[in-house]
């Protein structure tokens, strides 16, 4: 059995500051396109990438479909194109599982997959130009996110 925990938004603003500064990508990623760079990085991080994984680091860029883990020493925070903002603390799993964004519109959609660990959010453009455009999945829930700021935990059962 998996347990998810939420937190509001006001416990989650420090965690986000170290992901803070935003990257300037234009246009919507095609496939093999970075959606994001890793802004933070501290112990052991990795990137899975079409069946590798590999050590990453701060200025790594991340594209759809990588899944970014941490180990037990391990935290990262990752900036989007549209500006949301995702950390994740130790012993963490987070699949990026589609992006989408247009610069002029600002739609788009970004759905994600935690599966283990804990994750902090603060949502974009995307969000602000359709609410329920991001999505964060959970071994046991799906997280609409609509416009704010959030910390999800997801833990296995002991």
């Amino acid at each position: 059995m998996m347990t998810v925990t939420l937190y509001s938004r006001w416990a989650v603003r420090s965690t986000l500051l170290a992901a803070a500064l935003a990257i300037p990508l234009a246009g919507a990623a095609a496939a093999g396109e970075p959606i994001g760079q890793i802004k933070t990085a501290a112990g052991t991080v990795a990137i899975e990438r079409a069946g590798t994984s590999r050590p990453a680091a701060a200025g790594d860029r991340v594209q759809e479909a990588d899944v970014v883990t941490t180990g037990a020493d391990g935290t990262v925070g990752i900036t989007f194109q549209d500006n949301s903002m995702m950390s994740l603390g130790p012993d963490s799993r987070l699949a990026l599982d589609k992006f989408l964004f247009d610069t002029t519109t600002h739609d788009g959609v970004f759905e994600s997959s935690l599966r283990s660990g804990t994750l902090a959010v603060k949502s974009g453009q995307i969000v602000q130009q359709t609410p329920e455009a991001m999505r964060v999945r959970t071994p046991v829930a799906v997280l609409a996110v609509r416009g704010t700021e959030f910390v999800v935990r997801a833990e296995a059962a002991r």
